[in-house]
């Protein structure tokens, strides 16, 4: 297909859902999001994960006959993501663990099962979970197959868990080797990338960088309980340098003492992002006993801010976000 006529009909495509989202931005933001954190969570032989949502990261899922959510992408179609993967696991886990109705545990492990037969070891021994979809992220493309810190972090949460359950060792070795990822850069087909000297995990390891704060946060979360169950040092260093490069660079994601940034995309985070970023950061606060990332959760928090700050931050994002919207759709 000619270049030109393929740019008319993506713009044709992104005009409506644009205008979808421009009417969930206006009419649905909220200052009050649903999402908490769990305080079991990370301590040796827990089960539970660091937050839950029952809508989080759940839109736009359909399930196939096993059972396994399929993302529904305006432009993809329906496609595999181990991150909706992992995650739905994790939220069928912590539904077994508050009711212990065995349906979810079927429906966690139905995940699992799908996570070991789509592990893929690559030559230089990593263990992976590509997105095989092209994907744009800012003006970032990653062609696929394509990986993400954050969906290996996830995805080993998961495995750490299941492991935790049912014992299975080759559970544990695809977490070991999925953690292989984080030790080299991004150009070497990892996910590590160098800010003036400081290590940070990347959720879109491409260029330009997009820098999203969740992606990190849950990446450093997946490194940590597989050092809780292994106590390996090698995987400890990956995650001490990780924090190192969180608490050098995270000034980079905050807007006035009040809210974060969405990545470098140049618009704030919308709110239920923002309350993941403060709800991660304070639990990466618990693990660590770093004071810095303990105040920027309290800084952040919502309920800190008067009527007035809270109308000027929609309007700033509303703002930003659809000028950073035209500026994709003219450089496209």
């Amino acid at each position: 297909m000619p270049r030109p006529l393929e740019s008319l009909l993506h713009f044709n495509k992104s005009v409506p859902y644009a205008l979808r989202a421009l009417q969930r931005e206006l009419f649905g933001f909220r200052f009050d999001c649903p999402i908490q954190a769990i305080p079991e969570a990370g301590q040796v032989h827990s089960l539970h994960y660091y937050v839950y949502s029952d809508r989080l990261f759940l839109d736009d899922l359909e399930f196939d006959r096993d059972g396994i959510p399929m993302k529904h992408y305006r432009l993809q179609g329906r496609q595999y993501n181990p991150l909706f993967i992992g995650w739905w696991g994790l939220i069928n886990l912590e539904r077994y663990l508050k009711t212990r109705d065995e349906e979810y545990l079927k429906k966690f492990f139905c995940q699992v099962e799908w996570l070991k037969s789509n592990a893929l070891t690559r030559d230089d021994g990593a263990v992976v979970w590509p997105c095989y979809f092209e994907w744009q992220e800012g003006m970032c493309t990653l062609k696929s197959p394509w990986i993400s810190a954050m969906y290996q972090g996830i995805v080993i949460s998961a495995l750490i868990r299941a492991y935790r359950l049912e014992g299975d060792k080759r559970l544990l070795a695809l977490s070991e080797q999925a953690s292989r990822v984080f030790e080299k850069s991004i150009d070497d087909r990892r996910m590590r990338t160098i800010q003036q000297g400081r290590v940070l995990y990347e959720e879109y390891p491409g260029y330009p960088l997009a820098r999203v704060l969740d992606g990190f946060l849950f990446s450093l979360l997946g490194l940590f309980d597989l050092w809780v169950e292994t106590q390996n040092a090698r995987v400890r260093q990956l995650f001490d340098d990780g924090v190192q490069g969180l608490l050098h660079t995270i000034e980079f994601w905050n807007y006035r003492n009040k809210w974060s940034w969405y990545g470098s995309h140049g618009y704030l985070c919308p709110p239920h992002y923002h309350q993941l970023n403060r709800l991660l950061l304070m639990v990466l606060a618990n693990i660590t006993g770093e004071v810095r990332l303990r105040w920027y959760a309290h800084k952040w928090d919502p309920l800190q801010l008067s009527r007035l700050e809270r109308a000027r931050l929609f309007v700033v994002f509303v703002m930003l976000k659809n000028w950073s919207r035209m500026k994709f759709w003219t450089r496209r």
